[in-house]
């Protein structure tokens, strides 16, 4: 139970300083803490701070995740390495730090959930009016003594690491750099209210490897305020290093890449956010001299809430994309983002199948040169053909010899009778019937404003009347030969409106098999295409039961070379199902429907059996059809670092050139009927530009309609895990 306690606050006082960059990268945290130490006493206090503060909220009990998170520790922070750097340590300093930092939780908490309604953040507001009151009572407070630490940071330097860390911090403050250069990496000192070049050079180090795009709109805030200094001539001696730091550097980032999904317009509001915050700047510094106050980082503050605020009330957020998830990285929100709306875009549609059952053929698909045209182009004409193509059997002279006539047709999803015409007498073969074009037809009603309508059916086949509720697979009536048809064949559409005319909608299919040139692919939120042969998906018993993780469900891992894991299948608070590993915190989400079993996200350390088993069964095909390909994209946020990596990441926000494919096979021995053998084969591939490159091989082996092993295959490394289930 200690060492658990130890480990939370851990995590909790990393998480705290990797926030004051908008990250949680532990790297980038240990870098900050040790920078932060450069003034020894100020480091030092800044850490206690962070301690009680956590301890304070812990005490209150506060929500555990923002504690964790640091969202109520990082104002404490700035608090601490603030009164660290300029008041002398003793009994009445402390008194007033612990004071200030309890009233810092407090405000965080209030801040919090007032804002958190609009969702909007508190920033470093608690901070600033905290230490404004420090400011204010230090005044009147004579056992409390200002310090020169700070003024003479050389001699705090000799207290970290006697003469080396001294003559090593001197040859960089030394360096002939380009004044640009050395006040950028001044301007990031001033974080920690320091002014020297290495600890600049230490941050924007760990801020490049963390982030490449953070880093590019820390320079893009930097070189904004000066180009808009230049212009106005504001600060003929340059530009106060804290100013940079806290307030210009800071709100680009926060407007370009974290509270925004970085993106080319992003980058043009960063640039835009800097002149706004500049003149905030000038503005309250007038107004807070009244009572000799810094603007401290309220012009960032107030900037950022006012322009999130301003997004937010946007009708069309194509262009810029407010973060819906943080992740705490630009490149995993981007990416997180482009791989959902790529993957996870059906949310947006109803579920529809093909209305009928086997395989039948496009004859006429959207925008078909022979009667999908203007308001009525987006409907699909399928028929049935034999393997040499052909529509009937014998003369086709009749309607009885073709293929389609009088085969099924299928409600494509759940839903109301809405209209039926049944009063069309069957064309003879070649001939058509203009007077009433649709023929035979029924409307379904799914939804509000989402109907669809197959027509040409054959008089007296309905088996439903106007009104009825129908199920998904149910049989409606029969093709036929009605209305415009000189041959046998079922028109489908999507509509918005009830009626039989109505004009047609672009709508895809949630899941069919596409057959083209002997290549049989899932085609998942589709549309087909004319002459594509497509079917439904039939269900394989056997894998859906492997895969139907249930909240409840246990299983244990083995493998050699990694601890055992044990997984247990939970939800959420938005009943979102999930994958949990107790010994390594590691989640991942995933859903099921009639077709796929497929991973949604993962949150946790990639050196883990529960990653490999995410990439492995990252999508599977729950069909009893052989040979038939599943294709997806993973994150590009699991490529393994690289230069070409860190090159897609710096212009990730204007191209993408770079996808993580991923392909999954299923192979079924023994008796499909009574416990078959199952093998799933996957592979991972990088692509860049043409350029494929495997990464990675998987399989999962199923038995006795259970999961018993799956193994992976990583840079020359096999990696084989044992699963068996708990009860």
């Amino acid at each position: 139970m200690q060492e658990k306690k130890l480990i939370a606050l851990l995590n909790a006082v990393l998480n705290t300083y990797a926030l004051l960059l908008f990250s949680n990268n532990r790297l980038l945290a240990m870098l900050l803490l040790v920078v932060s130490f450069f003034n020894p006493t100020a480091g030092l206090t800044g850490l206690i701070s962070v301690i009680a503060a956590i301890a304070v909220a812990n005490a209150s009990s506060l929500a555990k995740w923002n504690i964790e998170n640091g969202i109520f520790s990082y104002n404490a922070l700035f608090i601490g390495i603030g009164m660290g750097t300029f008041y002398s340590w003793g009994t009445a300093f402390f008194v007033l730090l612990f004071v200030s930092i309890l009233f810092s939780v407090v405000l965080s908490a209030v801040l919090n959930n007032w804002l958190s309604r609009l969702a909007l953040p508190f920033l470093s507001l608690p901070f600033i009016l905290c230490f404004w009151l420090i400011l204010l009572v230090t005044k009147e407070f004579s056992a409390i003594d200002l310090s020169m630490r700070n003024v003479y940071w050389i001699n705090e330097m000799y207290a970290v690491g006697d003469n080396r860390l001294v003559s090593f911090v001197m040859f960089m403050e030394n360096l002939d750099l380009p004044p640009l250069v050395a006040t950028f990496f001044r301007a990031l000192s001033s974080v920690f209210f320091q002014n020297n070049i290495l600890a600049g050079l230490l941050i924007a180090t760990g801020i490049l490897i963390h982030s490449r795009i953070l880093f590019s709109l820390i320079v893009v805030g930097f070189l904004s305020a000066y180009a808009f200094n230049d212009l106005v001539k504001a600060y003929d001696s340059g530009i106060n290093y804290y100013l940079l730091g806290v307030n210009f550097m800071m709100v680009s980032v926060a407007i370009g890449s974290f509270f925004v999904i970085p993106s080319f317009h992003s980058y043009l509001w960063a640039i835009i956010s800097v002149p706004l915050t500049f003149i905030m700047v000038i503005g309250l510094g007038k107004i807070m001299s009244i009572w000799i106050l810094p603007v401290f980082s309220l012009p960032y503050c107030i900037t950022v809430l006012f322009l999130l605020f301003f997004f937010m009330l946007r009708t069309n957020n194509k262009r810029l994309v407010l973060t819906p998830l943080q992740l705490f990285s630009p490149e995993k929100n981007l990416y997180n983002y482009l791989n959902n709306k790529e993957r996870l875009n059906y949310k947006n549609y109803y579920r529809l199948q093909l209305p009928f059952l086997g395989q039948w053929m496009v004859s006429q698909g959207y925008d078909g040169s022979i009667t999908h045209k203007g308001d009525w182009s987006k409907a699909l004409d399928f028929i049935i053909v034999d393997d040499e193509l052909k529509t009937y059997s014998g003369q086709g002279t009749e309607p009885e010899n073709f293929y389609c006539f009088n085969k099924p047709v299928l409600a494509p999803a759940d839903g109301f009778v809405q209209e039926i015409i049944d009063y069309v007498d069957e064309n003879e073969i070649g001939r058509i019937n203009r007077e009433q074009n649709w023929g035979n037809s029924i409307v379904l009603k799914h939804a509000e404003g989402l109907f669809t309508k197959m027509s040409h059916l054959r008089k007296n086949s309905f088996r439903v009347k106007t009104g009825d509720y129908v199920r998904k697979g149910d049989i409606i009536a029969a093709a036929g030969n009605s209305g415009r048809s000189p041959e046998p064949h079922l028109h489908f559409q999507v509509q918005a409106t009830p009626f039989i005319g109505s004009k047609t909608i672009e709508y895809p299919f949630a899941f069919y098999i596409r057959d083209n040139e002997n290549k049989r692919t899932i085609r998942n939120y589709d549309k087909p295409s004319e002459a594509e042969l497509v079917s439904n998906v039939t269900a394989n018993s056997a894998l859906k039961k492997a895969f139907e993780f249930l909240p409840g469900y246990r299983m244990t891992v083995e493998a050699k070379g990694f601890a055992e894991e044990s997984w247990e299948v939970l939800t959420d608070a938005w009943n979102q199902s999930y994958i949990f590993c107790y010994e390594t915190n590691a989640t991942a989400y995933f859903e099921q429907n009639e077709a796929f079993f497929y991973f949604t996200a993962f949150y946790g350390e990639q050196n883990s059996l529960l990653y490999h088993f995410y990439i492995s069964a990252y999508k599977i095909f729950l069909g009893s059809e052989r040979n038939v390909a599943t294709q997806d994209i993973f994150p590009f946020q699991l490529t393994a670092g690289g230069v070409i990596k860190w090159l897609q990441d710096f212009i990730a926000p204007f191209y993408i050139f770079g996808r993580l494919h991923y392909e999954s096979k299923t192979q079924t021995s023994g008796n499909e009927l009574f416990n078959p053998s199952i093998s799933i084969r996957s592979k991972q591939m990088m692509e860049f530009l043409t350029i494929k490159k495997l990464i990675s091989e998987s399989g999962i082996e199923i038995k006795d309609n259970e999961i018993i092993s799956f193994n992976i295959e990583v840079n020359s490394k096999l990696i084989k895990a044992e699963c068996s289930k708990r009860y």
